[in-house]
């Protein structure tokens, strides 16, 4: 599956899934355009794709923020004349109950995990409806489709991102852009390091596979909705959870 040509915009690219999707769109073809808080780890990324004479450009973006963002979409539009992909990769989420949530990290969590994908979506999207063809990708998490114990608000908000992709995907499909989600269970990221040692057991035990996801393997599906491999499909939901979410 090649992108030669194509420029990819991806968000939360410094580490995770985020790097991995960024890694596997440039060596695919594409120039990818990196978005992320972290600039340090970002401006690393970008050294690597570059090392091995793929391109890549990063901006600083807060998904969170709409001036951010629309700062973030100048910068892509100078940098390069069109952008075929976004793939809207930031997310953010911790394990609590959700009886010990505060009002703020509701705030967050829903800023980031839905109406970040949803405000980067429409910053891209005008040009893509000019030029009649667009990839819009978005990773959600199973938590959206099956729910998750300790990610209650987590699971509402990528349950709304998935609710909105195939909303725009209805709209959008007349103009030749398609809107996608890939669904990644348990995987082996920054984040997931972060969580107790008895959740994670808890989730390679729950799953047939007896193992973590691979942010490459997230990244694979990724590419799959960026590229032509994908023309007649849209409005779908790809999950890559080892059999995890199965049955939802």
């Amino acid at each position: 599956m090649r992108l030669d040509g194509k420029t990819a915009v991806v968000t939360g690219a410094a580490s995770g899934i985020g790097k991995s999707v960024a890694e596997t769109l440039a060596a695919a073809g594409a120039h990818v355009l990196l978005g992320d808080l972290n600039e340090e780890g970002g401006a690393a990324v970008v050294k690597e794709i570059r090392s091995r004479g793929q391109g890549a450009d990063f901006f600083r973006l807060d998904v969170s923020d709409l001036n951010s963002i629309a700062d973030f979409a100048q910068k892509s539009y100078a940098a390069r004349p069109h952008v075929d992909i976004v793939a809207n990769v930031a997310g953010w989420g911790k394990i609590e109950p959700f009886i010990q949530n505060t009002p703020d990290f509701w705030r967050r969590v829903i800023d980031i995990n839905l109406m970040g994908p949803v405000a980067v979506t429409r910053a891209f999207l005008d040009k893509m409806i000019e030029k009649g063809a667009g990839k819009i990708v978005t990773v959600s998490s199973d938590a959206g489709r099956v729910g998750s114990l300790g990610e209650t608000v987590y699971s509402g908000a990528k349950g709304g991102a998935i609710a909105f992709s195939k909303g725009l995907a209805r709209e959008v499909a007349r103009y030749n852009i398609t809107v996608n989600c890939v669904c990644p269970g348990p995987t082996d990221t920054p984040l997931m390091a972060a969580v107790p040692e008895k959740h994670r057991d808890a989730f390679i035990r729950a799953t047939p596979m007896r193992r973590l996801g691979k942010p490459s393997e997230v990244a694979d599906a990724v590419l799959f909705f960026s590229s032509d491999r994908s023309s007649f499909v849209t409005g779908q939901i790809l999950s890559v959870c080892g059999g995890l979410a199965m049955a939802g």
